[in-house]
């Protein structure tokens, strides 16, 4: 499997995940706007002020860059460990590892606090789905 394959992979499964997160945002069934909570952070972070337009437009450039470089990283890993990419037991253990980096990491350092609780009590479990849609579309792009 090649570098830009798995790479693509990670991309449509970003492609997935952000889909997902907007439209269980819409719906009002999920609290947490993956490409908010990336340009919101993103512009924060620049120190740049703009409407919900260029902070979702930045959010989504910001998630899809995340994913390909997601992507690199789960190359290096099954790489480096002689693992098979197209594993579905592997995809699954990395985005299990995603989602706790996710939880503990990202939205902590995104403002969002520990497990997203400034967002809401179950951003957890969104988190939990999103990256589950993230996987699946993962393994479905190898």
């Amino acid at each position: 499997m090649t570098a830009i394959a798995i790479v693509k992979a990670a991309i449509w499964g970003g492609v997935f995940m952000g889909i997902a997160s907007e439209i269980g945002y819409r719906l009002d069934i999920a609290r947490s706007n993956l490409f908010l909570i990336d340009g919101e952070f993103t512009l924060k972070k620049a120190a740049i002020t703009g409407g919900k337009a260029m902070t979702i437009g930045v959010g989504i450039l910001v998630h899809l860059m995340t994913s390909a470089a997601f992507g690199v990283l789960y190359l290096i890993l099954t790489r480096l460990f002689s693992l098979y990419a197209a594993s579905p037991k592997i995809i699954f253990f990395y985005m299990f590892f995603l989602w706790l980096a996710m939880l503990f990491i990202a939205l902590p350092i995104a403002g969002q606090g520990l497990l997203g609780s400034k967002i809401g009590k179950s951003v957890w479990l969104e988190q939990l789905i999103l990256h589950a849609v993230f996987g699946f579309g993962f393994w479905w792009a190898l």
